[in-house]
């Protein structure tokens, strides 16, 4: 995001702030230092949406879509190339595999470009190919996981995601992640389907649709809360389907549940309700004109430094 851009932000960050304190009443977590601090992580928070927002829109080099260059591979570039063909499974699939693996702080999106493009080979593990033979992907794991541990260059799961395991037939391991993944899409294995059924029993809407499949992902072994909450946000992000969060998910989390204790819960007095938090969350959004994701992802950020902003990715 250049500076330009970034400024437009804050400034229209800065009057949302003060049209909501207007309205719902003074912001008692923030002093004038952490309002700074917060505005900044609202921005930074913001970087995503716009960055997969303007890929959308560009044209993108093939060569982003294919796991055997080393150089340019990218997941979210290859899943909206693979959109725009009308190969939606693919695009969905990548997008799974780029939440499961996450990106790392050296070696970026190097586990999912060499698993999914089976270290190189003429095979990939295609949608079509994993869906075919879950089994056969999970002994391949366990036959190279060796390799992929010990490759020269960096490599290694995201931060968020740093507790995984590459393992193909252990309950922790990755072979048991996409296997129930897998398994959650169901019979037929069209992701096409797995969603419109989401989105006809929310009543077409966008936020109920969202809020529907992440909690029918509890499925997915070693899919908390994050995991759900980063996979759907990028499936409505790329366009694949219409759903956006309409809340912040803030149970189970640790990070976006102190900042908004931090922010909305008066110093000193009884802890205030989850839900409760999630609603004025959500309010706050709408006079920010952000979305929930930059929320959550902000307050998060933000209470890891709320007097002094700091960049905090992967």
């Amino acid at each position: 995001m250049v500076t330009k851009q970034r400024r437009q932000l804050a400034d229209r960050l800065v009057a949302g702030l003060n049209a909501y304190e207007m309205e719902e009443g003074t912001l008692l977590g923030l002093t004038r230092v952490r309002c700074v601090s917060l505005i900044q992580q609202l921005v930074e928070s913001s970087r995503v949406n716009m960055y997969v927002a303007y890929l959308c829109a560009v044209d993108l080099s093939p060569q982003a879509a294919d796991p055997s260059d080393t150089y340019w591979f990218n997941p979210v570039k290859a899943a909206i190339i693979r959109h725009r063909e009308g190969e939606d499974d693919e695009a969905f699939w990548l997008i799974f595999l780029l939440t499961h693996f996450g990106k790392h702080r050296r070696a970026g999106w190097r586990y999912v470009r060499e698993v999914y493009g089976a270290l190189g080979s003429a095979q990939p593990w295609t949608w079509q190919r994993v869906t075919s033979s879950v089994e056969e992907f999970r002994d391949w794991l366990d036959a190279y996981q060796a390799q992929l541990n010990d490759l020269p260059l960096p490599h290694g799961f995201g931060n968020h995601r740093k507790y995984e395991s590459l393992a193909g037939w252990t309950d922790a391991g990755t072979g048991s992640v996409v296997a129930s993944y897998v398994a959650w899409v169901g019979e037929p294995p069209q992701h096409c389907v797995r969603f419109g059924e989401a989105t006809a029993a929310a009543g077409n809407s966008p936020e109920a649709a969202f809020d529907f499949l992440y909690r029918s992902m509890v499925q997915v072994h070693r899919f908390g809360r994050l995991a759900r909450f980063d996979y759907l946000s990028m499936i409505g992000r790329v366009g694949l389907a219409d759903i956006r969060p309409g809340k912040t998910y803030l149970q189970n989390s640790t990070g976006p549940l102190k900042g908004a204790r931090l922010l909305f819960q008066p110093p000193g007095e009884p802890e205030v309700a989850v839900g409760t938090l999630e609603d004025k969350a959500a309010v706050l959004g709408r006079h920010l004109g952000v979305t929930s994701d930059v929320i959550e992802d902000a307050l998060c950020n933000w209470q890891k430094s709320p007097v002094e902003f700091k960049r905090f990715r992967g």
